[in-house]
């Protein structure tokens, strides 16, 4: 064979196993290749959803977004970021010392406390106390307003984005941490009768006093900051009144499920539903900050959850009835007299 067609053939072939060599390694890229990765951090069986460590899954994470990480900065020390405490006055948006992770614990990844896990695909949302469709961002302001006992955020601030993006990527990069995603707080059995202070007085101090003191006011975090390890639960430095904590069935179905803390889940309660019905109606008989504008909310009044403390309603029962109950009354007027059937 002519030298020359023979060297002419090996860098054929050459140049040919090199383009195919090429070929698989782009193949193997593009099946491979997940445009919107999800951070395989942990499995269950690798550590439990009560004790996961922030520092190590998130703030040492390289995986996780610098965005993310602010997000969650923001809600496990709100009050050093967007409260009180923030070095920049125009960044203290909270007017307590609480952070966001008080009430959805373990860093909202907890289910039953109002779990945050997934919470983003539920939006946009029907609410109404607004009596409208509403974002995400709408929903993280209302908390702002009352339960941190503030203002609002600017929708587009780096602060926002931050704890939006931090929602989206616990859903994502934590997928195993919960076996059952709960969304809200798990129903309770509403009771029949009345809130017994005296019988919730003796509950709390049995329950609650170890965590959140004789006097409501909470425990505060070691390291000389005012932010709280255990929230006060009424007081000028807790939510405020138009929060929905301050509504008694909402406030029992967090604590039958939630607490005490670290003794009790929505599948192992401690406490009964009465019992933490009567616990709930206790700590919210104590004075607390005041929302304004109160009136404004639910502009269709009918739409009220039963226990919301401030009127205007559009019924008869006292504003007493309304705080305490008993409810099922309250319930079974709403279903008779506008077939809406309420649960809290």
């Amino acid at each position: 064979m002519n030298p020359l067609f023979k060297q002419l053939v090996r860098r054929l072939s050459f140049l040919f196993l090199t383009l195919v060599g090429l070929v698989l390694l782009i193949a193997a890229f593009l099946f491979t290749y997940d445009p919107n990765p999800q951070v395989e951090l942990v499995t269950s069986e690798e550590i439990d959803i009560e004790s996961w460590d922030p520092q190590d899954l998130i703030l040492n994470n390289s995986k996780a977004d610098s965005l993310v990480k602010t997000g969650y900065l923001l809600v496990a020390e709100s009050a050093k970021h967007l409260g009180p405490l923030a070095e920049n006055p125009e960044h203290r948006y909270a007017g307590n010392h609480l952070s966001c992770t008080n009430c959805h614990l373990n860093g909202g990844t907890l289910s039953g406390s109002a779990s945050w896990l997934g919470i983003t695909e539920r939006f946009p949302q029907f609410r109404g106390r607004e009596n409208k469709i509403g974002s995400i961002e709408e929903r993280i302001n209302g908390c702002m307003e009352r339960s941190m006992n503030g203002t609002k955020l600017p929708e587009n601030s780096n602060q926002m984005n931050a704890i939006v993006a931090y929602m989206k990527w616990i859903d994502k990069g934590l997928p195993k941490l919960n076996s059952k995603v709960i969304q809200g707080y798990p129903a309770i059995e509403i009771p029949k009768v009345a809130v017994d202070l005296v019988q919730g007085k003796e509950i709390y101090q049995r329950e609650c006093t170890l965590c959140h003191g004789a006097e409501g006011k909470g425990i505060k975090n070691q390291d000389g900051s005012e932010s709280y390890l255990y929230p006060p639960l009424w007081g000028e430095d807790s939510y405020n009144d138009g929060a929905g904590m301050h509504r008694v069935l909402t406030a029992a179905a967090f604590i039958k499920n939630n607490m005490p803390y670290l003794q009790a889940s929505w599948d192992n309660p401690k406490l009964s539903d009465e019992e933490a019905f009567h616990v709930a109606g206790y700590i919210n008989s104590f004075q607390r900050p005041e929302k304004q504008n109160k009136t404004a909310d639910f502009p269709d009044k009918k739409l009220k959850p039963v226990s919301t403390t401030y009127g205007p309603w559009t019924d008869d029962f006292s504003a007493e009835q309304h705080k305490y109950g008993p409810f099922p009354p309250i319930i079974a007027y709403y279903q008779t007299t506008f077939g809406l059937r309420k649960t809290k």
